[in-house]
């Protein structure tokens, strides 16, 4: 089990450290085996703080030594599987509804923001949902679906985060109108070139439940951009 193989080099570790607790100095590294070691170990530990908020280090090198030595075993091994099993399930499972939670709070903030900001002066609402601001009007051609634009532009949630902004970047973005999420497909076709409009873009229009893992745009997100058409090619 991956798990079970995981938490033995991990042991490996922690017996080091609690056999020798009352080192003050650190042990140099002068060979490569010295460096690979320490290495994993440096690796081990982030895993273990990343996986574990509570953690006994002396029942845990306790187990370790009662597996050597075949004495005082506490569990046995079907049993010692399944509580670990059963652990990080309860972790995924607890993780997983934090997720759903804050994904819910985003969709009830981004309906209310949307609702509220479409009563402010200026403000126009498309049939999609889409929402947008003229900030200047462009005297250019309007883009189609086969074209591809050049724009500066900056975007940011409805707290105020910047999430991307090219116009911090110092530097136009270029792509084709469909190559973007439905918000920006939609708002694009309405400017024309040398036009600057803000979007206020709702999920659905935007990334939905699946924006880029890792990234500031959490799931159900709204979204908020300052658009200048630049060039229509």
């Amino acid at each position: 089990m991956k798990v079970m193989k995981f938490l033995s080099l991990v042991t490996l570790v922690l017996l080091v450290l609690s056999c020798d607790q009352k080192t003050t100095s650190n042990k140099p590294i002068q060979t490569e085996i010295d460096s690979v070691s320490y290495a994993i170990g440096m690796d081990v530990g982030k895993n273990v703080k990343a996986s574990f908020d509570d953690f006994d280090e002396e029942l845990f090198v306790q187990g370790f030594m009662n597996v050597l030595d075949s004495t005082n075993i506490l569990l046995d091994e079907p049993t010692a599987a399944a509580v670990v099993r059963t652990y990080f399930q309860k972790k995924q499972q607890e993780e997983a509804a934090k997720r759903a939670e804050a994904s819910e709070k985003n969709k009830e903030e981004g309906v209310a923001f949307l609702e509220e900001n479409k009563t402010k002066e200026g403000v126009q609402t498309t049939a999609s949902g889409l929402q947008y601001i003229v900030l200047k009007e462009g005297t250019g051609e309007k883009p189609t679906t086969d074209s591809k634009v050049k724009v500066h532009y900056h975007g940011t949630l409805i707290d105020g985060t910047v999430f991307d902004s090219s116009v911090d970047r110092g530097e136009p973005a270029e792509f084709g109108v469909t190559q973007v999420i439905k918000g920006w497909t939609e708002g694009l076709q309405l400017m024309s070139e040398g036009a600057k409009y803000k979007f206020f873009i709702p999920q659905d229009l935007a990334y939905g439940a699946n924006p880029r893992p890792g990234g500031p745009i959490q799931p159900y997100a709204t979204l908020i951009f300052d658009v200048e058409l630049l060039e229509v090619k």
